[in-house]
C-alpha cells in the first residue's frame, strides 16, 4: 500500500505541449505530486512508464505512435504497476469501454478542470477508478448494448487469440507470435471461455462464429 506521506509519482504524456505544461503545472502546484517524466508521443510514454514505474500515468488517447488504450494494454502485458488514466477529447462510450476493458484506471475528458484532474490522480493512486458521471452513464449504456447484442464483449487481445486458435495454433505458438508468456495466453483463454460460456477450444470457436465474432 502506498504511504500517504510520500508524494505521488506521475508521468504525463500528451503531444500538445501547452496542454501538457498546464497539466504538469497543476499537478506540481498541488504540493503532493512529483512529475517524474513527460512524453509527447505514445512510444515515449510507454518508455517513461517502464523506466520510472510511477504510481499514476496520465496519457492522451490520441498521440503519434501508440494511442492511450494501446499503452494501457502493453503496460498490463508487461506487468507494470502504474495506474493509467486516459485523457481524451473523444468520449464515445465505445472508446471508454475499450480503455477500461484493457485495464485503464480511468478515462477523463480533456476539458476536466485542473483541480478535478489533481483529485483524479489521488483517486487512481489509491486504487480507485476515475470516471465522470456523464461518462459512467454512457459506459453503462454501452455495456447493456453489448450484452444485448452478443453477451459479454471480448477484448481485442482475446479476439486476437481466438482468431489464432481458429487457425489451429497451439498455446505455445500463440504465445510466441504475440510475444507473451504461455501463462498469459492461458489467462486470456480462460476469460474468453467464461464470456462465451464454453469449456474448450472447438466450442469457443464455434460459439464465436455463431455470434459473429470471427469473420
Amino acid at each position: 500500500m502506498r504511504d500517504s506521506r510520500e508524494k505521488v509519482r506521475v508521468v504525463v504524456a500528451d503531444d500538445h505541449e501547452m496542454y501538457r505544461d498546464g497539466v504538469v503545472r497543476a499537478l506540481v502546484n498541488s504540493g503532493w505530486i512529483d512529475v517524474v517524466g513527460e512524453a509527447d508521443d505514445g512510444d515515449a510514454a510507454l518508455a517513461a512508464i517502464t523506466e520510472h514505474r510511477p504510481d499514476v500515468a496520465l496519457v492522451d488517447h490520441r498521440m503519434p505512435g501508440l494511442d492511450g488504450t494501446e499503452i494501457v494494454r502493453r503496460a498490463a502485458r508487461d506487468g507494470l504497476p502504474t495506474r493509467i488514466v486516459v485523457l481524451s477529447a473523444f468520449t464515445d462510450p465505445n472508446l471508454v469501454y475499450g480503455a477500461l476493458e484493457e485495464g485503464a484506471a480511468g478515462y477523463l475528458p480533456k476539458e476536466t478542470r485542473r483541480r478535478e484532474l489533481v483529485e483524479a490522480v489521488r483517486t487512481a493512486a489509491d486504487g480507485g477508478t476515475v470516471l465522470p458521471a456523464d461518462l459512467a452513464a454512457g459506459l453503462a449504456g454501452e455495456i447493456r448494448h453489448r450484452r444485448a447484442d452478443r453477451g459479454p464483449a471480448l477484448s481485442e487481445r482475446e479476439t486476437e487469440i481466438l482468431r489464432l486458435m481458429a487457425q489451429g495454433l497451439t498455446t505455445p505458438a500463440i504465445a510466441k507470435q504475440l510475444y507473451v508468456a504461455p501463462s498469459t495466453v492461458k489467462t486470456h483463454v480462460q476469460r474468453m471461455y467464461e464470456k462465451l460460456e464454453v469449456t474448450e477450444r472447438a466450442a469457443a470457436v464455434a460459439e464465436a462464429m455463431r455470434r459473429g465474432l470471427l469473420e
